[in-house]
């Protein structure tokens, strides 16, 4: 799984601070995500982000399989 969320961003024109702000997030915590360096998200969390940015939850996240997963069941 990918985080896509600075595409997003720029699409959008606007920062990583900003939206962190407005959905409620430390910048830490969005720094985070953004970096793939979290493990989940909760849904609530995904869903004030789409409403901040606009956007649908596959533009924030990208799927390309990797032999990994399967171990991972």
């Amino acid at each position: 799984m990918r985080v896509t969320l600075d595409k997003v961003l720029a699409r959008r024109g606007v920062t990583g601070k900003e939206v962190a702000r407005e959905v409620g997030l430390s910048e830490t915590q969005l720094s985070l995500f953004r970096s793939g360096k979290v493990r989940g998200i909760r849904f609530s969390t995904l869903a004030r982000l789409c409403l901040v940015l606009d956007c649908q939850p596959g533009e924030l996240l990208a799927y390309s399989p990797d032999p990994d997963d399967r171990n991972e069941i």
